[in-house]
């Protein structure tokens, strides 16, 4: 896009491009979603940026009205895989709040000074600023949706300081902290306490365009594993919930299944969100499980783009008017997703239970941590089993957010026994690669680069078996 189909965007008001980026008016000091509903500004006033934090960076204020910061992510990172696709994942999980930019570099295989000027170039903000506007969000929404006192939500954020925490937010927001919780909308005030066991923090989790959430819960439901987690309610009104091994400690995430909403005249659907709640034995685990359930349900997608390439076809258009933002669902954990995919459902239940970490507080019917492969290669280092979980416990099959997938490809492909239906499983979800065919089957090229989002048409549609 440039300039101008930009501002064609922002005039019309078009949720289709709400984090894609972002614009700032210059007279007021604020930065908006393209969405934002306030009067469109003059032409001549308006600045554009990549990112949330590029617009921090240039001095402008987040607006209180269309909270550009609640937008989902961008969909690019999730399919580019150069290095500032890769860079943005891992900021993204939280990467650089717990090792610094030296720790991103050191992931990426790049010095620091080169993933601070690629990121510079192309974002408008480095690795420090993308982080802390990711921190500011975070802050914005426990203080809003949670009891926690400001000192537990500033380290729950990421910030190293209280006082680091209280300059942030008012350089991003124009308010204090406690100002900021005085402006919750109505919704958040009423439901706004300090999460318990039964409560846990309370998240909207955004998407842009529509969500299938049926296709979605049907398959968590189909290979779901027991001890780790758990399908309950009925279609239309289920809970996915399943515990998560964090870098601080351990979680329950719990994600409600919600029904699309009908596209407006337009034939432009506004977006939504899932309604979850996470209970985390530390704080600071948020971000990161938060961007975890983002990538389990590919909530950072562009239905928009997908469906208009593959409505295109003829086999596939059907299907896409049937299942309008169908995506294509990742993992909570890719190394948990790979034994899996090679192990089989009741294989993967039988490990849970011999070698899982038990819960210290069990939840009704979620009691393990999926194990470790470490804990796997050590008690069963025989056949392909073992073999996969020796190369993901030393890192020759990289398979965490920020990973080279062509890299990860490779190296799954040198693990003795590995079959290329299991490889195209890994890739898929847990690589998140959205253009994986399935070995042995023709499928067009005019369906790249979203091959992986086509297959999903076909399983919901009941042409090819769920794994």
């Amino acid at each position: 896009m440039n300039e101008d189909s930009r501002y064609e965007a922002v005039r019309s008001r078009d949720g289709r491009f709400d984090g894609v980026f972002f614009f700032a008016v210059e007279t007021t000091g604020i930065y908006c979603r393209p969405s934002c509903p306030a009067v469109t500004p003059k032409r001549h006033n308006v600045r554009f940026f990549a990112t949330a934090a590029a617009a921090q960076g240039s001095g402008f204020r987040a607006c209180r009205r269309c909270r550009p910061d609640a937008v989902p992510g961008s969909a690019e990172w999730n399919v580019r895989a150069d290095v500032v696709g890769r860079a943005m994942r891992l900021i993204a999980d939280g990467v650089v709040d717990r090792e610094g930019v030296a720790g991103l570099a050191a992931r990426l295989g790049y010095s620091a000074r080169q993933v601070q000027r690629q990121l510079t170039g192309e974002l408008g903000a480095g690795p420090v600023a993308l982080a802390r506007a990711q921190r500011a969000h975070a802050a914005r929404v426990l203080l809003q949706t949670t009891g926690l006192p400001v000192t537990q939500i500033a380290f729950a954020s990421g910030f190293a300081s209280v006082r680091q925490f209280n300059d942030t937010v008012r350089a991003v927001y124009a308010a204090t902290p406690s100002e900021l919780r005085a402006a919750a909308p109505r919704g958040g005030r009423t439901a706004r306490r300090t999460p318990t066991p039964t409560a846990g923090i309370p998240l909207r989790l955004a998407h842009r365009g529509p969500y299938q959430a049926g296709p979605v819960f049907d398959l968590l439901e189909h290979e779901a594993v027991p001890g780790v987690e758990e399908v309950s309610g009925t279609p239309g009104s289920r809970t996915y919930r399943r515990t998560l091994r964090l870098p601080y400690g351990t979680g329950i995430a719990a994600v409600d299944e919600r029904p699309g909403a009908a596209p407006t005249g337009s034939g432009v659907h506004p977006g939504g969100w899932l309604d979850a709640r996470l209970h985390l034995t530390d704080p600071r685990d948020l971000t990161t499980a938060v961007q975890r359930l983002r990538r389990l349900f590919d909530l950072d997608a562009d239905p928009y783009a997908v469906d208009k390439r593959l409505g295109a076809d003829t086999r596939l258009a059907p299907l896409v008017a049937a299942r309008p933002g169908l995506r294509s669902p990742g993992a909570a954990d890719p190394d948990e997703l790979a034994v899996r995919a090679l192990a089989g459902r009741d294989e993967a239940a039988r490990l849970v239970q011999r070698y899982g970490k038990r819960l210290d507080a069990p939840c009704a019917g979620l009691t393990h941590l999926f194990p470790e492969p470490g804990v796997l290669a050590g008690a069963e280092p025989d056949g392909t089993l073992g073999a996969l979980t020796a190369a993901l416990a030393d890192g020759t099959v990289p398979l965490g957010p920020g990973a080279d997938r062509d890299d990860a490809r490779d190296a799954l492909a040198a693990v003795p026994g590995l079959d290329a239906r299991t490889i195209a499983a890994i890739r898929t979800r847990a690589l998140g690669d959205p253009d994986v065919a399935p070995p042995g089957r023709a499928v067009p090229d005019s369906w790249r680069p979203w091959r992986s989002y086509a297959l999903n048409h076909l399983r919901a549609a009941g042409e090819l078996e769920y794994r």
